[in-house]
């Protein structure tokens, strides 16, 4: 039986030979478990679960940033670890947002605190400023028992709910923010996937379908796989730096009606994978279009506080709608938060919220018993969020050391992606847009045209095919355009601009030498 090697390895970590030739995704492999003989039809038969009856949704779903090339370079890791020569010494991952990862040094108020909460005797120890002291306590005071061990109520703490709704306020000018219509979550993709669960109902034979950007975050497409539900993507402008144009929603939408029910438009603002941030005017006309056209907005907002460029500036979808006022101001909106980007990168310990907005009472009860079942989002994260949402203040013990730690990590990253730009914008062939926001760069690659014939030999995207011989030549493990959607003909791939400044310049570097030799090779 042969399946997708992306399956495969995604569900086994099945490891090919050691080499040079890359098997593609369209690529088949047998299955052969570790210890068995390769399955027959005997064996076949006395399994209660295969490929042909398992969910196909879960087969057709694809989530790029942890696809094969990220499978490949964990291979590699391995294969430098046990002395395997290679022309490089280390993997480079710059195919996922992980802060830590590539270096940051975490936000010692937010260390501190989870220390505090975590081993409660360390409350006693004077090592640790009062401010922390205090914030541990009140998160402490809100969990059963007195233990981050134990469940919260499935919305979250209470004292943390208030405290998120209070960051909101402040941060849209003093509008007000319910913090019953607070919603904390393991990160936001458990948030996002909560609310689009809603949305899956067939109305009039018609699946339900939503829009998402193009180039998109592959979250989006892979949980609308996973939901069957239907993508409706819509193309950013690159020659007006990712802009979003109304028109292109109506040509979206129009075409889309015919063979689905579009319900909802999804907004990534600041964008990812594009790296730019809407305009106050764009955000307004957007709104305008989704109620014209009884759109639910998801607000992906993750990136609120990677705000680079000159001249750019963050406005919330919630703040811009209200302001708009009615009848804009009664819509339908969600809005997404983490504690896994920003300055904080704290992708691991899973924490972020949704707010909702204008919500019918009779649906919001019913998004509160689904999320119910999942008991609650991890204590740890919602303690992370709890700091973000309510930091030391002025004149407060850890102040100074929060500012300053806080304005280092953005100051850096605003470096950095000026860096990224500029450097692949002096490669031949290349374009590339200002990184205004979020933590990744887009740029495009004119790929020659016996590149392309290769890749095609090999089952391959062109820039699937640039991205494996990248990483196999340089240890350098980006994301290929072809994940996250774009126009035809064109091929881009996605960087973070995580890597720490010398790590990023080396890795520019090699990145530049490896392209000069690729297109020499395949000129």
């Amino acid at each position: 039986m042969s399946v997708p090697v992306a399956a495969v390895r995604a569900a086994f970590g099945v490891s090919r030979s050691r080499g040079t030739n890359v098997l593609s995704s369209t690529s088949s492999w047998s299955v052969h478990l570790p210890g068995r003989s390769p399955p027959g039809m005997a064996t076949m038969a006395s399994r209660c679960v295969t490929l042909d009856d398992i969910n196909p949704n879960v087969k057709i779903m694809e989530y790029a940033v942890r696809g094969p090339l990220v499978i490949r370079a964990g291979e590699i890791e391995k294969e430098l670890a046990k002395g395997v020569s290679k022309p490089f010494n280390e993997v480079i991952k710059a195919n996922i947002g992980d802060c830590h990862a590539m270096g940051q040094v975490p936000i010692t108020f937010i260390r501190q605190v989870l220390a505090l909460v975590a081993y409660p005797p360390l409350l006693d120890d004077p090592r640790f400023p009062e401010d922390v002291k205090q914030k541990a306590r009140d998160i402490l005071e809100g969990c059963r028992g007195s233990s981050v061990g134990s469940y919260t109520d499935s919305p979250g703490i209470e004292v943390i709910r208030k405290h998120v709704a209070e960051y909101i306020e402040r941060r849209d000018g003093g509008i007000p923010a319910d913090w019953q219509n607070v919603i904390l979550s393991a990160g936001a993709s458990d948030g996002i996937k909560s609310v689009l669960k809603l949305l899956i109902c067939d109305v009039g034979g018609k699946k339900p379908g939503v829009l998402i950007p193009i180039p998109q975050y592959p979250l989006y497409s892979a949980t609308l796989a996973e939901f069957n539900m239907e993508q409706v993507g819509y193309y950013l402008d690159e020659s007006k730096n990712w802009g979003l144009d109304v028109s292109e929603l109506q040509r979206s939408l129009d075409e889309a009606r015919k063979t689905c029910n579009p319900r909802a438009l999804v907004i990534i603002n600041p964008g990812n994978p594009t790296g730019q941030v809407l305009s106050r005017k764009n955000i307004e006309e957007i709104v305008k279009f989704a109620h014209k056209e009884k759109l639910f907005i998801f607000a992906d907002e993750v990136y609120q506080d990677n705000v680079y460029a000159e001249g750019s500036k963050f406005f919330s979808f919630k703040k811009v709608l209200m302001e708009m006022g009615s009848p804009y101001s009664d819509m339908e909106l969600a809005s997404f938060m983490s504690c896994s980007k920003g300055y904080m990168g704290e992708c691991g310990l899973r924490g972020g919220y949704v707010e909702i907005v204008n919500l019918c009472p009779q649906v919001k009860a019913m998004l509160l018993k689904s999320i119910s079942a999942m008991l609650c989002p991890t204590v740890l994260g919602q303690t992370v969020m709890d700091c973000v949402a309510n930091p030391p203040k002025k004149g407060e013990p850890s102040y100074e050391l929060y500012a300053k730690e806080k304005a280092e990590v953005l100051e850096s990253l605003r470096v950095r992606a000026t860096m990224v730009a500029d450097a692949f914008n002096s490669f031949e062939g290349f374009s590339c847009n200002p990184v205004q926001g979020a933590m990744y760069a887009f740029p495009q690659v004119k790929v020659p045209s016996k590149a392309i014939e290769a890749a095609k030999k090999a089952g391959q995207a062109a820039d699937t095919f640039y991205a494996f011989q990248l990483l196999e030549k340089t240890g350098i493990c980006i994301v290929p355009g072809t994940g996250f959607g774009q126009r035809k003909d064109t091929y881009h791939f996605r960087t973070t601009i995580l890597p720490q400044p010398e790590k990023l310049k080396e890795m520019l570097q090699k990145f530049g030498d490896f392209h000069k030799e690729f297109v020499k090779e395949y000129k």
